[in-house]
């Protein structure tokens, strides 16, 4: 069994039809195609162009729009519903890379090696609108149908020899020559047409499938956020006096809570490490476990494991926070937050929280949770905010902090409760996993001669 088939198979859990007879490709990675398929390199079947149209508008060149690497890469479909960029272009671009249904326009490079050859099919004929920089513009000849060719770019082993090919070290790209010179399985343009209307159908209804659980995931986050609001401000029980805690954000508070400044709560730690030395090897590689901004993100509460390390120089020019340090973002993710489980160095886009004596550390993690929308509205309107650690600290952020025992139950409830909730969100994200691997799979199989769906598509 080829490494293809095998990938396939693992992930498929419907069993469709295969073709009658069968034979072998003579590639190694794509094994048997059927009898009546052909293996041809791509530029037997398609033009390919490389696309040096920019983004740049030059004065006396041709006013157009521009089809650009996001639109690729995020659409399986090129319409006019897509708003393009603006440019100009010269007559001989014009010429070469104005876009037409059928088209295919693939990503050429990209900063990982998995982002390469990511396609899009050009669904319309689109007036003035050409295949922008960073993309490849496949044009089919009238025996490859462009909705099938599009396919098979997405298909276990046909997209692999793109990564293969793939040039570069911190950024990889495609030549001309390394994607006109592509191998294809091709069957005859009927049965294309066939597998491309089978796939629109199959892949929407799986599409469909995932839109609705990824809507029920938002519904269970807003639930949980909710949740931790609510407990953190207005405690367990629903039947206690409330008062204005005159601070806006927290409203009506029970009678008996105080509200003190972030500072008052906690003794503020400011991570140093700023981005200047961030390049420089000599700081890493040694014993200091070394967070940023993305692991507090990916934490769930606890910070249990780190990918960096500082040594003594690094250790000079940050800020080493103790275990236990209940730690936020600043910068970049703003207002992500986590318990640190292990003694670590921080940058200067990180800020540290040790609780004071009558503080639990945990409910003070909700309440910052709970505090997230209003500490974006701190943050500044621009291309990264930044939270200004003086102001969350002294008059701009006040906290509702009932007593020590009823913080204690707060979290212990919210522990239990959001659990409840992660893990139901988390189950549903392993069946999104599962049908999106399905949806490969079904590609692959269907574009590879694999599976015979042309019965299914009539």
């Amino acid at each position: 069994m080829t490494d293809v088939t095998k990938r396939i198979d693992e992930a498929q859990p419907r069993r469709f039809r295969r073709h009658p007879e069968y034979k072998d490709s003579g590639i190694e990675w794509l094994g048997e195609i059927p009898a009546h398929w052909e293996v041809k390199r791509l530029k037997t079947a398609a033009s390919v162009e490389l696309s040096n149209v920019d983004k740049k508008s030059e004065h006396g060149q041709v006013r157009v729009k521009l089809c650009n690497y996001v639109d690729v890469y995020y659409n399986d479909r090129i319409t006019a519903e897509l708003e393009f960029m603006d440019s100009t272009a010269t007559p001989d671009q014009v010429r070469r890379f104005q876009i037409a249904s059928g088209d295919v326009l693939i990503t050429k490079d990209s900063e990982s090696w998995n982002d390469i050859a990511v396609p899009a099919v050009v669904a319309e004929d689109l007036k003035d609108v050409l295949c922008g920089y960073h993309l490849a513009h496949i044009r089919p000849r009238p025996d490859l149908h462009g909705r099938f060719l599009g396919r098979q770019f997405s298909a276990i082993g046909l997209r692999d020899q793109f990564h293969v090919a793939a040039n570069g070290i911190t950024r990889f790209g495609l030549t001309g020559n390394g994607i006109r010179t592509s191998l294809f399985p091709i069957p005859p343009i009927k049965e294309q047409h066939a597998i491309a209307d089978f796939l629109d159908r199959e892949t929407a209804q799986i599409d469909g499938l995932v839109a609705r659980k990824e809507r029920l995931i938002d519904l269970l986050q807003e639930k949980r956020a909710a949740l931790v609001t609510r407990a953190v401000t207005r405690g367990l029980d629903p039947n206690v006096p409330m008062k204005d805690s005159g601070v806006e954000w927290l409203g009506k508070i029970p009678k008996r809570w105080k509200v003190k400044r972030v500072k008052q709560a906690a003794e503020i730690l400011r991570g140093k490490f700023t981005h200047r030395p961030r390049n420089d090897p000599s700081l890493y590689d040694g014993r200091y476990p070394f967070i940023q901004t993305g692991d507090v993100a990916r934490s769930q509460k606890v910070i249990v494991r780190y990918r960096q390390t500082l040594n003594e120089k690094g250790l000079g020019v940050s800020k080493l926070f103790p275990s236990g340090t209940l730690v936020m973002t600043i910068a970049a993710n703003i207002g992500d937050v986590a318990v640190l489980d292990f003694a670590a160095c921080f940058p200067d886009s990180i800020v540290g929280f040790v609780p004071r004596d009558g503080v639990h550390r945990d409910f003070l993690y909700y309440v910052f949770l709970a505090m997230k929308p209003e500490l974006l509205r701190e943050a500044p309107v621009n291309t990264q905010g930044n939270l200004n650690v003086e102001r969350i600290g002294s008059h701009g952020t006040q906290i509702p902090l009932p007593g020590v025992m009823e913080q204690s139950a707060i979290a212990a409830f919210l522990d239990c409760e959001t659990a409840k909730l992660d893990a139901l969100i988390a189950k549903i994200r392993q069946a999104i996993n599962h049908l999106k691997e399905f949806r490969t799979a079904l590609i692959s199989a269907a574009v590879t001669g694999k599976i015979d769906v042309r019965e299914e598509a009539s």
